[in-house]
């Protein structure tokens, strides 16, 4: 069964991504179906687990260094979940947004192509897999971003396009230099051959720097507000809350399988001082953004920074398991909370006209469902009490506390009053008066649209509410620290 239900995570997406080349109009059906199979097959896989633990796959019976191979445990199961609860929101969200919109012919087969590549992606066991779904996973993503056909953002995809194949490149060496030395990509042997020689070392830093450009970690994350930004809402949604996810994913899976007991202390303080810089300056940059998109947009690199924070925290004893799993949890309710806060924002957008934060009072006023979704999604983002964010930074401040990291414990204080600063302007712009300026004309945004945003935007919230089962299905499998 375990084959069957994670073919079905792959094969549903892919098959349905042939059909709307060959059949665009027959959208609705096979797209929500495709996103629903994604979603059935993760959860058989989350039963399989819960009853017979982590399993690895060798497709077509034939085994590592000849055949391909997948691994099945709570953090590839958890990354599937998310790919699903976060897919069928946005499925549904764009529906009405392509309805008659010209790109909505090339949206379909491009959305789930790219989810065919992230499922890939995260069952993938394998350094040059993980490179041809990486690729499938940026090229989809980059003819996403053009589909408005605006100039603005042809030219975000461009320089994402660009820098997405340099980072690409240095993975590829990486992975070149390991295979030159072993002669084998599966990571279960890597595990057991590797040694901490210099031509690893240097493996290690070129995949590292260009999973470190794909996940857009500061100060590499310059092509990130401009795409995410420019980009039609629900691609927007997917790309901060699926998209950047993915080499972050392998970046993980690379810390803890290839060689790692022999990485330098120094190595994790650099990535830590990285994500502090994002975090600090990701919410300046939020703080003082004129357009809604925009601020969403440097929300997500600042809130990437948390995850590189896991790195320094991963190497203090016991207290890395509560890091690991706060990370993990972090990058699940930040996929629903911005995901719901980008379509959110589009349907703000796409009632006014602009996403002007200065006239966005009579907009937000008319869509109440929208702004309550967008509130939601930020108590999630500034990490408060009940949501999914406050049980991922408190495992983070906890690990940080418990091993002495006093100084990721200021960064993610701070991280969060400046959240809260960008979040409450929003909140502010959008209940102050108009004054006598007669209220502009809206165009009408569909309910099934605004529902969409509140439900991503709540489970963002019961993700705090109920964590144990996620806790545990992740803890199957889950590398132990200290």
């Amino acid at each position: 069964m375990t084959l069957w239900w994670s073919t079905l995570c792959v094969a549903a997406p892919l098959l349905a991504s042939v059909l709307l080349f060959l059949r665009p109009k027959r959208t609705a059906g096979i797209a929500l179906v495709a996103v629903t199979l994604v979603l059935i097959g993760a959860l058989g896989l989350a039963v399989v687990l819960h009853d017979s633990g982590p399993q690895f796959i060798a497709i077509g019976g034939w085994g590592a260094p000849l055949g391909i191979g997948w691994r099945i445990d709570g953090l590839t199961v958890t990354m599937l979940l998310m790919a699903g609860i976060v897919g069928w929101p946005v499925t549904i969200y764009a529906l009405d947004y392509f309805g008659g919109a010209a790109g909505g012919r090339h949206f379909w087969p491009l959305w789930m192509l790219l989810l065919t590549a992230l499922c890939a992606l995260f069952l993938s066991n394998d350094l040059f897999n993980w490179y041809v779904t990486l690729e499938l996973l940026g090229l989809s993503a980059v003819a996403l971003v053009t589909l408005s056909g605006k100039q603005a953002a042809l030219d975000a995809a461009q320089r994402y396009l660009y820098t997405g194949l340099v980072g690409s490149l240095f993975y590829l060496l990486g992975v070149a230099l390991i295979y030159n030395a072993y002669g084998v990509l599966d990571l279960a042997v890597l595990r057991e051959v590797t040694e901490p020689t210099l031509a690893v070392w240097v493996a290690l830093g070129l995949m590292a720097v260009g999973l470190l450009v794909k996940s857009a970690l500061f100060p590499l994350h310059f092509w990130l507000p401009a795409a995410h930004g420019s980009a039609p809402a629900p691609v927007s949604a997917i790309l901060s809350a699926l998209v950047v996810k993915g080499a972050f994913y392998i970046l993980l899976r690379l810390w803890f399988d290839l060689v790692p007991a022999a990485l330098p202390g120094a190595v994790s303080v650099i990535l830590g001082a990285l994500g502090a810089g994002a975090i600090i300056w990701g919410s300046l940059q939020a703080i003082r953004a004129t357009r809604l998109k925009m601020l969403v947009a440097y929300s997500t690199v600042a809130q990437l920074g948390y995850l590189a924070l896991f790195f320094p925290l991963s190497g203090a004893g016991e207290w890395g398991n509560a890091a690991l799993t706060g990370v993990v949890y972090f990058m699940v309710a930040h996929a629903c909370a911005k995901g719901a806060m980008f379509l959110a924002a589009g349907n703000l957008q796409r009632a006014a006209g602009h996403d002007n934060l200065v006239s966005l009072a009579p907009t937000a006023q008319a869509l109440p469902v929208s702004m309550f979704a967008f509130a939601i999604a930020g108590v999630s983002i500034m990490g408060l009490p009940p949501s999914g964010g406050f049980i991922a930074k408190w495992s983070l401040l906890s690990a940080a506390i418990g091993s002495g990291g006093w100084i990721w414990v200021v960064v993610m204080i701070a991280g969060g009053l400046l959240s809260a600063g960008y979040i409450f302007r929003v909140l502010s712009l959008s209940f102050s008066e108009s004054g006598a300026e007669p209220k502009p004309e809206l165009a009408p945004v569909a309910k099934s649209s605004e529902w969409a945003s509140l439900l991503l935007a709540s489970i963002a919230l019961l993700l705090g509410l109920n964590a144990l089962p996620v806790l545990d299905l992740l803890s199957i499998g889950l590398p132990r620290i200290g």
